[in-house]
């Protein structure tokens, strides 16, 4: 199953979704409108709220509620774009300029919160206080690995538990909140409720992983940033720490420089580092591991074309050129 026909299964819903959003980002103040519907409409794959109505479909829900929670998801997941691009000092996302490139950081950063305080009023109005506390948790988590992330920059000695537990906290977090809800929403008993959340724990893993690849793989029109951001910006992601880990003494010098000062001085002595060492093989493995591990996750679940909708998702996280 390809994606086009994974979105075709629930296409009514996300249109429903989109209008959700548009209509929830309204305000008063013209900047708001401005800038939060240039993000909302940059495109993207729009994975979380996809998840999140897979997810509610697969667990047989019937209602309407799956629509106002995939919206928040993506509001948060937006939240944290708008954030994440002013701290990385990010001019290009989606092949289109930032909206802190084009509205300042001031600005960017004030209307990411603006879209997390909306996306906790629409929480409110869903009246479910266990829906609440999974994506207030899930929103913290998030916090947390963004400073770790912080934390992690220009050190050339993290390690991969460490750099595991900041792609668990601020990437994969939110996948695994979007399929829970799902499973809540849908009344679901506690195991199939743990093994939805599973399932978007190793499924957000295997996403992130495959980034990290493509950062030294994929052009920049492919990925719609531009390569060697995370290079740049001193973070060291597994590719790097694995090529540290196997490569020769050279080798850890050349890649110890390059994240310690950032930019991309030493871009091609890394990329033949990372490629002699087999570090985006090795990071490739670890990628489709979680992606088994997540599709494990399903067995609780009756079959459906939902069902099979969310185990085409995981291959698709693994075999995407973007």
């Amino acid at each position: 199953m390809e994606l086009s026909a994974i979105r075709l299964l629930v296409e009514a819903e996300m249109q429903s979704v989109d209008a959700h959003i548009i209509r929830h980002l309204r305000s008063d103040v013209a900047l708001i409108n401005q800038l939060g519907g240039y993000i909302v409409n940059s495109g993207g794959k729009r994975l979380r709220p996809l998840l999140a109505l897979l997810s509610a479909k697969a667990c047989d829900y019937q209602g309407d509620g799956h629509i106002g929670l995939a919206a928040i998801v993506e509001l948060i997941h937006t939240a944290t774009l708008l954030h994440d691009d002013v701290v990385d000092d990010s001019k290009l996302r989606r092949n289109r300029e930032t909206a802190n490139a084009i509205w300042g950081n001031e600005a960017a950063v004030l209307v990411g919160d603006f879209l997390y305080t909306r996306a906790f009023q629409m929480m409110v109005d869903l009246g479910s206080m266990r829906i609440m506390d999974i994506l207030a948790q899930a929103t913290n988590t998030i916090a947390e690995g963004e400073v770790l992330q912080l934390l992690n920059c220009n050190d050339p000695d993290t390690t991969e538990a460490s750099y595991m537990e900041v792609i668990h906290s601020k990437t994969a977090k939110l996948f695994e909140a979007a399929t829970q809800i799902g499973a809540v929403l849908a009344g679901r008993t506690e195991q199939e409720e743990c093994a939805l959340a599973a399932y978007g724990k190793h499924a957000g893993t295997a996403f992130q992983l495959v980034d990290d690849v493509l950062d030294y793989r994929a052009s920049a029109e492919q990925m719609g940033k531009n390569v060697g951001d995370d290079l740049a910006e001193g973070k060291p992601t597994l590719p790097l720490i694995h090529a540290m880990r196997a490569g020769d003494a050279e080798q850890r010098r050349v890649i110890r420089e390059a994240i310690e000062q950032g930019g991309l001085d030493h871009l091609d002595e890394v990329l033949v580092a990372i490629e002699s060492t087999g570090a985006i093989a090795y990071t490739e493995s670890i990628a489709r591991r979680e992606a088994r591990l997540a599709v494990s996750q399903l067995d609780v679940l009756q079959d459906s074309p939902y069902k099979e909708a969310l185990i085409a998702l995981t291959r698709v996280a693994v075999e995407r050129d973007s």
